[in-house]
């Protein structure tokens, strides 16, 4: 989980529905090599599951495990501790956010739930 761009492949699975491998290369800075290396560490640790259709061409997906949506929460978290505290790097404007304007979620002592 600590390794460069595993929360942010992650992220894209639970918040843009991302499954297939060229979806992941869009994540700024990542290439195939170590996208590759990330998802199969990810694998091996069972946060996600590769799925193989026999299909021509063959189609590969990725879907996060029980374990790997146990990490949302934490996720959630992190982007709202980053929203609020490091607005500068996180939005264009440089402006604060709740983390509810951005996720349509609702943030509460318990911790991030949605709407």
């Amino acid at each position: 989980m600590g390794k460069k761009f595993t929360p942010l492949i992650i992220r894209n699975m639970i918040l843009y529905g991302h499954k297939r491998f060229n979806q992941f290369l869009e994540i700024e800075g990542v290439n195939a090599k170590i996208l590759s290396t990330r998802l199969k560490e990810m694998e091996k640790d069972s946060l996600i599951k590769r799925e193989v259709f026999n299909e021509t061409p063959v189609r590969i997906e990725y879907t996060l495990t029980e374990k790997g949506m146990a990490l949302e929460r934490i996720l959630n978290q992190m982007a709202a501790f980053s929203m609020e505290h490091y607005p500068k790097d996180v939005f264009k404007d440089g402006k604060p956010r709740e983390f509810g304007e951005v996720y349509g979620y609702r943030v509460s002592r318990n911790g991030i739930s949605r709407r």
